[in-house]
């Protein structure tokens, strides 16, 4: 008898994971852990297995955090700058571990480093993706005053994603945040009307806008409970999807 996961079909087929640069300490309080970039890498990898073309997102905030910086007194535009700079750190460390585990693996910039990495250019992401290589985006959107989320809904709307994943440390999107409040509540299926005018803590306003307005899906999931990234792709339900109302294909 096969096994039944030969039989499941991925329901995605682009996707674009955006992943928190606080995802990568670990139990740190700063930095990079590399026992936990391997974890991720491997994860990455088990769906990239599957046969699904995938792009990532990652943040800086493991090493800075330009909104804090400018908050204590740092010009907004240069701290926003220097946030960029490290998702581009938290970049090449996740290309260092996927293409340990013998994924191909490419970086691109939207600040020109031609060192480090690729320069951005939309095409040739889409290329990337098309040969079965892994395509890590990083700086942002190359311009201050823009947060990884607004960048990980541009560049998913710029591959024509399926689905934009969010990997965050709670299981989906909650009332309010479940790890302060014992009675919030957890909302599996939403709009994006309802994350706006409740101020949901899903994706900065921008970024939520920027989806509802060209009909991407967002899934919020717990990227700490092992094997979630998969068991979403196959369908299972896993954390919480905002969705057009109309959309009857997703749950």
């Amino acid at each position: 008898m096969p096994d039944s996961n030969q039989t499941i079909s991925p329901r995605f087929r682009r996707i674009l994971l955006k992943i928190s640069g606080e995802r990568l300490m670990g139990v740190e309080s700063y930095g990079i852990d590399p026992t936990v970039v391997r974890r991720v890498a491997l994860e990455v990898k088990e769906v990239h297995d599957l046969g699904l073309e995938i792009a990532l997102v990652v943040g800086g905030g493991n090493i800075f955090r330009g909104l804090k910086a400018s908050a204590s007194g740092m010009d907004r535009a240069a701290a926003d700058y220097m946030g960029m700079l490290a998702t581009v750190m938290n970049a090449v460390a996740l290309q260092d571990g996927l293409e340990k585990l013998g994924v191909f693996t490419r970086v691109l910039s939207a600040i020109e480093m031609r060192e480090i990495a690729e320069p951005f250019i939309r095409r040739r992401a889409v290329r990337h993706l098309e040969k079965g290589r892994i395509v890590i985006f990083a700086a942002g959107t190359g311009n201050p005053y823009f947060t990884t989320d607004s960048a990980a809904a541009l560049r998913a709307l710029e591959i024509k994603a399926d689905v934009l994943m969010k990997a965050t440390g709670v299981d989906g999107i909650y009332t309010s945040d479940p790890r302060k409040d014992p009675t919030a509540v957890k909302i599996e299926v939403l709009s994006y009307m309802r994350v706006l005018q409740e101020e949901l803590a899903v994706m900065d306003a921008s970024a939520i806008s920027l989806c509802k307005d060209n009909r991407l899906p967002i899934l919020v999931f717990n990227m700490n409970e092992p094997g979630n990234i998969k068991r979403a792709v196959l369908g299972e339900r896993v954390g919480s999807i905002v969705k057009p109302d109309d959309d009857t294909n997703l749950r």
